[in-house]
């Protein structure tokens, strides 16, 4: 996986949480809380990731498994979270799924997914990070290994 193409990615995903509701015409004051608490945090985040996965592949290393899907579902989850998030469009909480639908409940229910989207996105890309670090590191010597050490000096009272 690039870190280029990782950095791009979240940069997007960031604009699509915070600010997706003006692409649908219903964007709204709350936006402008979103965008630097969620929108600047989640970009932060997978531009560090990026760093990450940029020293793993100089270190000549591949990017493990663990951090790929890690990072494929916390995306899933931030397209979920951009779908599901309210803004305020005349005294009403509107998200762009409930605007698609147009039924209250849908709003109610874009409200309650909301949440649990965005809190998954973010751990999921920090879990992502974690696992990337782990990627990066020196293998660990087997036990077998002799490493031509000096013995350890014999206990005083022994």
């Amino acid at each position: 996986m690039s870190p280029r193409i990782v950095a791009i990615v979240g940069v997007i995903l960031a604009l699509w949480m915070t600010a997706s509701h003006w692409l649908f015409g219903i964007g709204g004051p709350l936006t402008w809380w979103y965008v630097p608490t969620i929108g600047v945090t989640f970009a932060a985040v997978h531009i560090w990731l990026a760093r990450r996965i940029g020293i793993t592949h100089k270190r000549e290393r591949r990017t493990g498994r663990s951090t790929i899907v890690t990072l494929s579902l916390s995306w899933a989850s931030a397209i979920g979270f951009g779908l599901t998030v309210p803004n305020s469009v005349n005294g009403d909480l509107v998200s762009i799924l409930s605007l698609a639908s147009g039924t209250s409940f849908s709003a109610e229910m874009s409200i309650a997914l909301c949440n649990p989207l965005g809190i998954v996105a973010f751990t999921l890309a920090g879990a992502s990070l974690v696992f990337a670090y782990a990627d990066a590191r020196d293998p660990k010597p087997e036990e077998d290994e002799d490493f031509d050490e000096t013995p350890l000096v014999p206990h005083p009272l022994a």
